[in-house]
């Protein structure tokens, strides 16, 4: 039986969903695997308030779920953490419970303090009861995947660029082999 990942993120200007797209490359090109890309929008949100229940129970018929944001202000957005407060009541009922997690993020600057940004959704993951997934790398590899040096989830930059020129294809493959890696460690679990 193929496992769901699900893949859920908000995008602001394309680039975040350019590396889900990279991280659902990866997720997928494992044979066990069932991918959903998940995107959030502000009709999502209404009067401040998350208001789309279909995502939620999306995630909740999920075996994995990849988290993506941009980094803004040194945090995950709005619309991601509307997203997060409305998981309460999952939480109370620990309906992701050992379910798997990992994320990626896009920042302007190198660092852009996507690591923030990395550690509120791990921990938001945690609370959860959620099972952690990193990148599992040694750092920069030879072909320069995980050339920003991040160990909790993928980090890519972009700043004013298109999303057809960043985020870069180092960037890129750092999100495919975070897909292929959260894919790997889903299949061992039963």
């Amino acid at each position: 039986m193929k496992k769901k990942i699900s893949i859920v993120y908000f995008t602001g200007a394309g680039h975040t969903e350019k590396l889900a797209e990279a991280v659902r490359d990866g997720a997928a090109s494992h044979p066990d695997s069932e991918v959903n890309l998940v995107k959030l929008s502000g009709l999502d949100i209404k009067e401040g308030r998350w208001s789309n229940n279909d995502v939620l129970e999306r995630l909740d018929a999920s075996d994995a779920i990849i988290f993506g944001t941009p980094t803004y202000m040194g945090s995950v957005s709005a619309q991601m953490k509307t997203l997060m407060d409305a998981s309460s009541e999952r939480y109370i009922a620990q309906k992701w419970k050992d379910k798997i997690g990992a994320a990626f993020s896009v920042s302007g600057g190198p660092s852009g303090d996507k690591f923030n940004t990395l550690m509120t959704l791990a921990t938001f993951a945690m609370q959860h009861g959620m099972l952690w997934v990193g990148l599992g790398l040694t750092g920069v590899e030879q072909d320069g995947t995980n050339s920003l040096g991040f160990y909790f989830g993928a980090g890519a930059q972009a700043l004013m660029e298109s999303p057809e020129e960043k985020p870069n294809a180092p960037d890129i493959q750092t999100g495919v082999k975070l897909g292929a890696r959260v894919a790997d460690i889903t299949s061992r679990f039963s």
